[in-house]
């Protein structure tokens, strides 16, 4: 009999990724043979995004790509997960035939079976959506008694007994790269309302993952190359709230940081309101986690913040951002601001340029506001044409590209380390310092005469020489032990 195969598209956050992994552990772990390529596979799973407007069209483009396959390529059923197939289930299965079948975060434990029921001509019903919000208990510390009925996918969630360890907790993963880097989840949902958003309708409220899981998924992940985890949620800095001590984190880090074989620790998506000295002080002194700080500002003028249903201002913002300074001068920070909100004046826009001037971020995202289904900000006044957003956005893009280049430039003649991640045909090599984050912080290439020497997955102390727009360039040294290979 022919192995059944199947193929992982993954679209948006690194989040998503964790999940793609989980996801491709079990089918795994249940016979199918996992491939890289769509046209190779039986059955092409699109997991899916449906954070904001392009997201959710490039998510529909990678389905209709899928379903093309199915007419050129071995391809014989396309499946639609993720967050746009759980916010929209049966509306996006009506619009979109190609997708075989569209299935909810509910479905994720039992994918082989509905893989192999499509297959077999006998698709499961479209998922039908809900405000996974109302799923559990609304105080945080009630959840744990409850959530291990509501799927949270990126957990390790049961039915795992047949594919568990002879000891300690299951780790059902599979790598879908080779990189020397992982995202790692420590938590699911949110609970905030911040009035642009959707994630909680889709996402739920929000579940920390228990210290002993997180540990024994680092060292999982150590135990197959990766050098450094990046620890991902939808608000890091809420995690643990619902474990009963929001210190968990501050303790969780050294711990990680311990774990044989991961040298770097990072932790990303920071709400400036719940940021606590403690958790800025174990970010910035505990070994092996790296001084990057990824705070969600999403604007910078107070006003306009209440209206977005978040906190904080210009000034306190800056005066966050001293507080990160005064621990680590040259600490990595970057964030995302929204331009273009319902209300938002000149005078707004004006504090918000004031801000990114003064703030010396490392990279900042710049999105347009867009309509969220079912958000508070749907139903506001005083919204913009899309010309005038798409003007903002241009203009504040071009202010934040001089202003990360200028920053980047200020690093040249630090002293910085780098885990390489890519050394190509022509022997260049690429990494990643530590204040610049995967995929969107921009990289570090590496010259001089120790760079041929590298490998990926080093960790190595190289020198800031020049920079390539917020991109570095550093001069890395011939180690003793280098050296005696070249001799």
């Amino acid at each position: 009999m022919t192995q059944r195969s199947v193929a992982l598209v993954t679209l948006g956050c690194t989040r998503n990724e964790v999940d793609s992994e989980e996801l491709a552990g079990r089918l795994a772990a249940e016979g199918w043979l996992l491939v890289e390529d769509a046209a190779q596979a039986d059955v092409a799973v699109v997991n899916t995004c449906g954070f904001v407007e392009q997201a959710k069209k490039d998510s529909v483009d990678a389905l209709l790509e899928a379903g093309d396959l199915k007419e050129s390529g071995r391809t014989r059923a396309v499946v639609a997960v993720g967050c746009l197939a759980e916010r929209y289930g049966t509306q996006l299965a009506e619009q979109l035939p190609e997708a075989d079948a569209v299935l909810g975060f509910d479905s994720y434990t039992e994918m082989s079976t509905h893989l192999q029921a499509v297959l077999d001509g006998h698709s499961p019903a479209s998922h039908v959506p809900r405000d996974r919000r109302t799923l559990l208990p609304v105080a945080p510390a009630a959840r744990h008694t409850t959530s291990a009925s509501v799927s949270l996918p990126g957990h390790q969630q049961a039915p795992l007994a047949e594919v568990a360890p002879a000891s300690g907790p299951p780790v059902v993963r599979a790598r879908l790269d080779g990189r020397p880097w992982a995202p790692l989840k420590l938590a699911s949902g949110c609970d905030r309302r911040c009035a642009f958003c959707a994630i909680p309708m889709f996402r739920g409220s929000f579940v920390s993952r228990r210290p002993h899981e997180v540990l024994a998924e680092a060292r999982w992940l150590a135990e197959r190359g990766v050098r450094e985890v990046f620890l991902v949620s939808e608000n890091t800095t809420s995690y643990g709230k619902d474990l009963g001590d929001l210190r968990l984190l501050e303790q969780l880090l050294p711990e990680l940081a311990a774990v044989p074989g991961i040298e770097r620790v990072r932790v990303s998506y920071l709400q400036p309101a719940e940021i606590r000295p403690d958790l800025l002080d174990a970010i910035a002194s505990t070994q092996g986690v790296v001084p990057y700080f990824d705070i969600s500002f999403q604007h910078a003028s107070g006003p306009l913040l209440r209206r977005m249903r978040r906190f904080g201002d210009r000034t306190s913002f800056l005066t966050l951002l001293e507080q990160v300074r005064a621990r680590v001068p040259q600490a990595g920070i970057r964030s995302n601001v929204i331009v273009g909100f319902p209300g938002e004046t000149e005078t707004d826009l004006a504090e918000l340029r004031s801000f990114l001037g003064e703030a010396r971020l490392d990279v900042v995202g710049v999105f347009g506001y867009s309509d969220e289904d079912g958000t508070e900000a749907e139903g506001y006044t005083g919204k913009h044409a899309p010309e005038v957003v798409a003007e903002r956005v241009a203009e504040l893009t071009s202010l934040v590209e001089e202003l990360t280049s200028q920053r980047a430039e200020e690093r040249v003649g630090e002293q910085v380390s780098v885990l390489v991640e890519e050394v190509d045909e022509d022997g260049a090599v690429l990494g990643r310092a530590e204040q610049q984050g995967p995929d969107v912080d921009g990289t570090t290439r590496l010259v001089g005469e120790g760079a041929g020497l590298l490998r990926v997955g080093e960790v190595v102390a190289a020198t800031v020489v020049a920079t390539e727009g917020v991109d570095l360039v550093a001069a890395a040294p011939v180690a003793p032990l280098a050296q005696e290979v070249r001799r």
